[in-house]
């Protein structure tokens, strides 16, 4: 069976029609994340806190009483502190929050994706966070001078083994 010159025709006109369609909204209407003094603070990284309880040290009659493959010498809870994080910008409190930790034991990493748009600019920018059992003040702390560019990204991470916190 063959296809008349007609459908053919329909169909090449139907085809382009959606391609033209799909080339005008991929441009219009235009958008943009940033209004075009602003810059975008982003806070973004995942931590696991300390463990919530001291580990403590077993008997020997407690070893005992365990079967062979589950004893060990320290008795640990699973569960975790829940972090306390701050963001200040220009001395002024940008950000607070508590962050639970993760898992259904409560053992896994807290984690945070935050952004805050700002004007471009230069910010004194100081970064804190709470990861121990202590009731006051912080385990890490960074401050840093930074000079924001129009649509430029800032990125706030974490990484206890690098040291704490790292501006990009």
């Amino acid at each position: 069976m063959r296809a008349s010159p007609t459908r053919i025709i329909l169909q090449f006109l139907f085809y382009a029609g959606f391609a033209a369609g799909i080339g005008y909204f991929s441009f219009n209407p235009p958008y943009q994340l940033l209004a075009p003094e602003q810059a975008l603070i982003k806070l973004s990284f995942s931590h696991a806190g300390d463990h919530k309880q001291e580990c403590r040290r077993l008997s020997p009659d407690e070893i005992a009483s365990l079967a062979p493959n589950m004893r060990r010498q320290m008795q640990c809870s699973r569960e975790r502190v829940a972090l306390l994080l701050e963001i200040i910008v220009n001395n002024k409190l940008l950000y607070r929050d508590v962050l639970p930790p993760s898992g259904l034991a409560k053992d896994g990493a807290s984690t945070i994706y935050q952004t805050f748009p700002v004007k471009s600019g230069e910010f004194h920018i100081t970064a804190r966070l709470r990861d121990s059992r202590r009731k006051d003040g912080f385990d890490y702390e960074h401050t840093e001078t930074v000079k924001l560019m129009p649509y430029q990204n800032f990125v706030i991470d974490f990484r206890a083994d690098a040291g704490g916190f790292r501006f990009l």
